[in-house]
């Protein structure tokens, strides 16, 4: 599957929109395996796939015919965001290792008194 953009996660959220509760995670699922069958036509043929478009969430939903997007104070539609923001987080296998790196002292001379290692000693 291609990249995700803003307008993936909208155009994913307005599909879930036209579904019952009970449907939408089983229809997320569906819907990112399309795009990644999609982007690996792609990338083979060197065009898009005929039904699910070029791999990117937003094409894989276009075939539907989507609702208007709804402003954020329905709750509905916040629940469909939701649910395509943590489905892509449990895709993506956080938590990243960037994100694990967070906080961590390095041996910047500016935090000479963080470090611990006696490999690390930095001589003032």
């Amino acid at each position: 599957m291609r990249r995700v953009l803003h307008g993936d996660v909208v155009a994913a959220a307005r599909m879930l929109l036209t579904l019952s509760r009970k449907d939408r995670e089983a229809a997320f699922v569906r819907l990112v395996e399309r795009a990644h069958a999609a982007d690996l036509y792609r990338r083979r043929e060197g065009r898009a796939h005929p039904h699910w478009g070029d791999g990117t969430l937003r094409s894989a939903v276009l075939p539907t015919d989507l609702p208007p997007e709804p402003p954020l104070s329905n709750g509905a539609y916040l629940d469909c965001l939701l649910a395509v923001l943590s489905g892509l987080s449990r895709r993506a296998g956080y938590p990243r290792a960037q994100e694990m790196h967070f906080g961590v002292a390095g041996s910047s001379s500016s935090r000479f008194a963080a470090i611990s290692s006696p490999q690390s000693v930095q001589k003032p």
